[in-house]
């Protein structure tokens, strides 16, 4: 199961380049099916948000830590991320965790507690 997800999330579309999104968009759903069939990704999910003024959508690579960072240094990952920084506003590329993935930065969570100053009572 995966514990590990990468989020690319996008804003609105540049005026005019629409038709050009919809390509880098297909291509990408192409290429993320690809790496779901050859089994270099567990999954992935659209997300196309309701019209809200900013945020446009996102996918979702579910994965492992090494699966992951194997699609981040694939020529072709990086050929449609900047494919997509032409063509819409606010690109982004997240790291997280998911499912047992969590316990980790959980840990480092509760480590930090940990070293944070006791509340003085009043």
């Amino acid at each position: 199961m995966a514990d590990r997800i990468m989020c690319v999330t996008w804003g609105r579309t540049v005026p005019g380049r629409e038709a050009r999104a919809l390509e880098v968009f297909n291509d990408a759903v192409a290429y993320y099916t690809g790496l779901r069939e050859e089994g270099r990704i567990e999954r992935f999910d659209l997300v196309i948000l309701t019209p809200n003024g900013t945020e446009g959508g996102m996918m979702l690579l579910h994965g492992s830590h090494t699966q992951l960072d194997a699609v981040k240094e694939d020529d072709r990952f990086e050929r449609i991320m900047v494919d997509a920084g032409m063509v819409v506003e606010n690109l982004r590329l997240l790291d997280g965790y998911v499912n047992e993935g969590i316990a980790e930065p959980m840990g480092r969570f509760q480590d930090a507690i940990a070293h944070l100053p006791h509340p003085v009572s009043a």
